[in-house]
């Protein structure tokens, strides 16, 4: 093998226990090499990823004498020592701390769980530390490790992971990673979600190492950092350091090249698409429209017919926090019907704990004066009767069902209506006709049975806001709806969104650091401010 092939891979097949993923592969890798790998949700780019990282089985293939091809060849200078950092290990980890939270056995009835020092210590010394025990001497050495330092974790170290916003967590992983000397590091979406000041922070690592990477001089190259390849959804953000492009599409690579040539063809592709594109979403448009009259025939919410002016939801001088960190504070804020919200901030703000305290997942939500459709909370409502207002689509949404992943995706769709996770009660006709119509127009049509665990990251996430927007609730609240959504669903639910707050039924609470997910209806700005006094701004534009 030629000594600047990293990855070679000839005539080859990706395969886990139960069918073929994809047929044949033919890619290779080599040195002084800044590869992106893209495609859209469920075209084959997942497989790859996880095979590179050792979590599927790649088997070369028989010569075919017929199609002039040789037998298989899969060469792995990295071999096991590979690493995925994505939206999808964030909340794998999460998962792993819920499933281990003993707060119902601790006086005071509060398991902070795993602190990021813990986690990396482990990485740092290879040891299995069990929780409680007293951390080893190298665990104070973090704190001017210079991977701390590159990722930006070294304020929140003694912070528990269950505590940290989605960009924190993602670059604790990041650190984890290259703490444990992993030889190949796979970033698969590492801009989604992240504020202005972190994707500066990614950024920046990742020039770094690449410089590094693209040095065909040994003296300038930096033996203790990973080769990087970077995986997204959608073509945005792209590094200029990226040199080459592996595009996958149902199943198979479409495009294996250089990056110039790559834009190329995406420029050809964008001017065949703007021929159709706006009488598809004429299309798009009146058909949520008709679903939408649907559900509200479904929805038994009786402030759908009311024209009251009563607030769906107001607080008043409201301050959560924990372990001496304040993260909101004093915040006076009220949500009319039909104004449409952004809701803004740097990873860590606090924007989710504000939309929790709105859904009832924040315990701090009954010492603040916090009302929702015009009852005060803890004055005698369910979290039911709050939740049938509602439809969510959030971080902690997608875990949980993460953790029933077994559900078919109409169970997933219907759930919407009953405000549940996973689907305890007998399907209605009406209610499995809207589904599949939901399904159809997410571009789901004849996989009613597939199952969750089945789709991509992305693909789950789609499926989500379908769920969300099902019953045509008073309020969407959407904590970052779009993440890890290649563009095509992107655009699909952006549309939705747009249509299903024209239609007057229901108000939409947005939560995105993407200025190109901000929708035209949302005229008003909740923007929060940790560092400052006051902690937020309210702002209309």
């Amino acid at each position: 093998m030629e000594s600047n092939i990293l990855i070679k891979i000839n005539n080859c097949r990706i395969q886990n226990h139960q069918k073929i993923l994809i047929s044949q592969l033919n890619w290779q890798m080599q040195t002084a090499q800044a590869w992106l790998v893209t495609g859209a949700n469920g075209s084959g780019k997942a497989e790859f990823l996880k095979m590179l990282a050792g979590q599927e089985q790649i088997i070369p293939n028989c010569a075919d004498l017929t199609e002039k091809t040789e037998n298989g060849i899969f060469f792995n200078f990295f071999k096991d020592s590979a690493e995925i950092v994505s939206l999808e290990r964030a909340a794998s980890l999460i998962e792993e701390e819920r499933a281990n939270d003993e707060s119902e056995y601790i006086e005071g009835g509060i398991d902070k769980g795993r602190s990021g020092r813990f986690f990396l210590t482990q990485a740092l010394t290879g040891k299995n530390l069990k929780k409680g025990e007293p951390l080893p001497q190298e665990s104070q050495t973090l704190d001017t490790n210079k991977f701390v330092q590159l990722c930006g974790i070294n304020k929140i170290l003694d912070r528990g992971l269950k505590y940290m916003s989605t960009g924190e967590i993602r670059r604790t992983l990041l650190c984890h990673a290259l703490l444990a000397q992993k030889k190949l590091l796979i970033l698969s979406d590492p801009f989604a979600g992240l504020d202005a000041g972190s994707r500066t922070i990614l950024l920046n690592f990742f020039n770094e190492i690449v410089k590094s990477q693209l040095s065909e001089n040994p003296s300038t190259k930096d033996s203790s950092l990973p080769v990087i390849i970077l995986a997204m959804e959608r073509y945005s953000e792209i590094p200029p350091a990226i040199t080459d492009v592996l595009e996958f599409s149902g199943g198979a690579v479409s495009f294996c090249g250089k990056k110039a040539e790559y834009e190329a063809v995406l420029e050809q592709r964008k001017a065949n698409a703007d021929t159709t594109l706006q009488a598809e979403r004429q299309a798009f448009s009146e058909e949520v429209s008709t679903l939408n009259e649907q559900s509200l025939d479904l929805s038994t919410d009786e402030l759908h017919s009311q024209k009251s002016k009563i607030p769906l939801v107001q607080m008043k001088n409201v301050t959560v926090g924990w372990d001496g960190h304040t993260v909101l504070d004093h915040l006076t804020w009220t949500l009319n019907k039909g104004e449409h919200w952004l809701i803004r901030g740097p990873n860590g703000s606090g924007k989710t704990t504000f939309l929790e305290l709105i859904t009832g997942d924040n315990m701090q939500v009954f010492c603040n004066d916090v009302s929702l459709f015009g009852n005060r909370r803890g004055s005698g409502e369910t979290v039911w009767e709050i939740k049938a207002k509602l439809g969510i689509v959030s971080y902690r949404m997608h875990v949980e069902y993460r953790m029933l992943g077994g559900t078919d995706l109409e169970s997933v769709i219907i759930s919407g209506f009953h405000d549940s996770i996973g689907l305890y009660e007998q399907k209605s006709d009406v209610e499995i006709v809207a589904a599949q119509k939901w399904l159809k127009l997410g571009g789901f049509a004849g996989r009613e049975k597939d199952t969750f665990s089945s789709l991509s990251y992305g693909e789950q996430r789609a499926l989500l806001i379908l769920r969300a927007a099902v019953k045509c609730p008073s309020i969407l609240i959407l904590d970052e709806p779009c993440h890890g959504l290649d563009e095509n669903f992107r655009e699909k639910v952006l549309n939705l969104l747009e249509t299903i707050a024209e239609s007057g039924t229901t108000t939409l609470l947005h939560v995105t650091h993407d200025p190109t997910e901000v929708l035209p209806c949302e005229r008003h700005i909740l923007e929060l401010c940790p560092d400052n006094n006051p902690m937020y701004k309210i702002l209309t534009r």
